[in-house]
């Protein structure tokens, strides 16, 4: 069953609060990540300073996954000006409301999605 026009605009009103909010965590994260502590230097102990190159190191892969999702949302909302949101990129086949309800930037269905991670595509 294809999307109805309400439904295409309310996963578009949801897509780009979901990409505002996505910003702003990885504007975030990049200024987290930017920022040099103004205490270091010889009163610091070298495992503070370790654990702080730890916590940008995993603010810095988080950020990277965000960026994945921003542009598989950015995609969505192409398809959504292609008036191709909700068919498969890959198997041309609907995607199920379902799916599109609990992640509604998916581009795939679930089965194309595990091909492609799996490397099969």
């Amino acid at each position: 069953m294809a999307l109805k026009k309400q439904d295409i605009e309310k996963f578009k009103k949801r897509l780009e609060d979901l990409k505002e909010e996505m910003m702003q965590y990885v504007r975030g994260a990049s200024e987290d990540v930017k920022t040099t502590d103004e205490s270091k230097g010889y009163s610091q102990h070298q495992a503070d300073e370790g654990t702080d190159d730890f916590a940008r190191t995993i603010s810095l892969e988080v950020t990277d996954k965000e960026f994945k999702i921003l542009r598989q949302i950015d995609r969505a909302l192409e398809k959504i000006d292609e008036d191709t949101y909700g068919i498969c990129d890959i198997t041309q086949e609907e995607i199920p409301f379902a799916r599109l309800d609990a992640i509604p930037y998916a581009t795939m269905t679930v089965k194309a999605q595990e091909k492609f991670e799996k490397g099969m595509l």
